[in-house]
C-alpha cells in the first residue's frame, strides 16, 4: 500500500501576506462580536444583562446594532467574556454560522445552547484558517461539489453507498484499510479540530460538520474520543454529511442513518469486507477484522447483518454478548492519542510553519483580537508542560 505525505508537507509560505479588510470601518462598535461572545459563553440576553448590571432591552439594542455600547459598558463586555475590548471593534472578516448550517451528531440531544457555543467555536475556528491562510498555502478543497461554502448536490450519487464509493475513486484511495482517516480529511482541505472547545458542554456535543463556511470544517470532541475505532466512524460519518447533506435541513433521522452508510462502505467497502466476515457469530474473527480495518467490533457486528449474513435477532444476541465483554473489560477501546494520524494536524503545522518565519502566535492573536491562549485552544494544543507539585 503506498504511503500518503503528512499535511506538513502540503504546506506552502507565502512571502507577503495578502490583506483583507472587514465589511465594517474599524473602530466601530461591531454588534456580530457581541453575540458571537455571548454564544461562546452559553448565555442568554437576559443573562448578560444580569450579569453587567443593565436591562434586556439595552443588550438587545447592542446586539441588533440599534444603540452600542457605551465605552464603560464596553469594558465591562470584555471582562465578563474574558475578551479584550478590542475583540468588539468592527474590520476583521466574519462568518455567521447558523443552527440549520451545521449537521450535530447527537442533535436531540445537544441543548439549544450548547449547538450555540459549538457554532460560535466553528465561526473562531475559520477565522484563524482565514487569517493562516493569507500567511500559509493550505491545501485546497477537494470535495466534489464544493464551492465557497456551497454544496452542488448534483456532482455526487444521492446514495450513500454509491457516494462512498465514488468518493474513494475519485480521491484515489487503494484497496483495503484507510490508514489515518482524519490526516485524509486534512490533505484534502477539510478542516478538522479535536479539541475540549466548551469544557463540561461537550458532554452532550458528540461531534459536528458544516460545509457552509468557505471551507468545510469538521468538529470532533475529546469527550468522545477515548475509542479511535469509534472516533474514526464519527470521522467519516461527517464526511457523509458534507457529500450528502449540504443543503439539507440537520436533524432527521434518516439523514443520520445515511451518514452511518457511508461511512460503513467507506471505511469498509462491502466488496472487500463481505467475502472476510464470518458465516456463523465469531466475536474473536470478527475482533480481528476490527483491528486489520481500523472499525470497532460492533460495526462489524452491523456489517454481517447489513449484508445478509445474520438474522436480525442474531445481530441482537452478538451485540448484546460484545456489550456484555466489553463491561468486564475483555474489549478494551484505545485512545485516538495513541494514533498520531487520527490527530488533527493542519492547523498546528500552519501555525508552526507561520511561526519560524517570524509570525508568532501573539500576532495571530492580535490581529483576531483574542489571546494566545484561545489560539491554542483552537487549534487544539493542550497544555504539556509539567505540573509542580509540593511535597511535606
Amino acid at each position: 500500500m503506498t504511503r500518503r505525505k503528512d499535511v506538513a508537507s502540503h504546506l506552502t509560505l507565502f512571502q507577503e501576506p495578502v490583506s483583507t479588510s472587514g465589511g465594517a470601518a474599524p473602530g466601530v462598535f461591531d454588534p456580530a462580536r457581541l453575540t458571537q461572545a455571548r454564544r461562546l459563553a452559553a448565555m442568554t440576553k437576559k443573562g448578560a444583562a444580569e450579569a453587567l448590571k443593565v436591562s434586556a432591552v439595552a443588550v438587545g439594542q447592542w446586539e441588533s446594532g440599534s444603540h452600542p455600547p457605551r465605552p464603560d459598558h464596553l469594558r465591562r463586555l470584555a471582562e465578563l467574556f474574558d475578551l479584550p475590548p478590542e475583540f468588539f471593534i468592527a474590520g476583521r472578516p466574519y462568518a455567521r454560522l447558523e443552527g440549520s448550517a451545521a449537521h450535530f451528531r447527537s442533535l436531540r440531544r445537544t441543548p439549544a445552547r450548547e449547538r450555540e457555543r459549538a457554532l460560535a467555536f466553528t465561526e473562531q475556528v475559520w477565522e484563524l484558517t482565514h487569517a493562516l491562510e493569507r500567511l500559509v498555502q493550505i491545501p485546497p478543497v477537494d470535495l466534489p461539489g464544493f464551492s465557497a461554502g456551497e454544496i452542488d448536490q448534483s456532482i455526487m450519487p444521492c446514495d450513500p453507498v454509491k457516494a462512498a464509493r465514488e468518493l474513494r475513486q475519485r480521491w484515489g484511495l487503494p484497496p483495503g484499510r484507510i490508514p489515518r482517516m482524519v490526516r485524509l480529511l486534512e490533505q484534502h482541505g477539510i478542516i478538522v479540530t479535536l479539541t475540549p472547545f466548551a469544557g463540561d458542554a461537550t458532554a452532550s456535543v458528540d461531534a459536528f460538520s458544516t460545509s457552509h463556511l468557505p471551507r468545510p470544517i469538521i468538529v470532533l470532541t475529546p469527550d468522545r474520543a477515548d475509542d479511535v475505532y469509534r472516533h474514526r466512524f464519527t470521522a467519516a460519518h461527517e464526511l457523509g454529511h458534507l457529500i450528502l447533506h449540504g443543503d439539507a435541513e440537520p436533524g432527521d433521522a434518516e439523514q443520520e442513518r445515511q451518514a452511518d452508510q457511508f461511512a460503513a462502505e467507506f471505511l469498509t467497502p462491502s466488496a472487500e469486507v463481505h467475502p472476510l466476515l464470518p458465516r456463523r457469530m465469531d466475536l474473536n474473527a470478527l475482533a480481528k477484522l476490527s483491528a486489520e480495518w481500523g472499525v470497532s467490533v460492533s460495526s462489524m457486528i452491523y456489517r454481517c447483518r447489513e449484508v445478509g449474513l445474520i438474522s436480525e435477532a442474531a445481530y441482537r444476541r452478538a451485540f448484546q454478548r460484545h456489550s456484555q465483554l466489553a463491561g468486564l473489560g475483555l474489549f478494551h477501546p484505545q485512545p485516538v492519542a495513541d494514533y498520531p494520524g487520527e490527530v488533527p494536524k493542519l492547523l498546528t503545522a500552519a501555525v508552526a510553519l507561520a511561526g519560524q518565519h517570524g509570525v508568532t502566535l501573539g500576532d495571530l492573536a492580535d490581529e483576531l483580537r483574542l489571546s494566545p491562549q484561545r489560539i491554542r485552544n483552537l487549534v487544539g494544543w493542550r497544555d504539556e508542560k509539567p505540573v509542580l507539585r509540593l511535597v511535606d
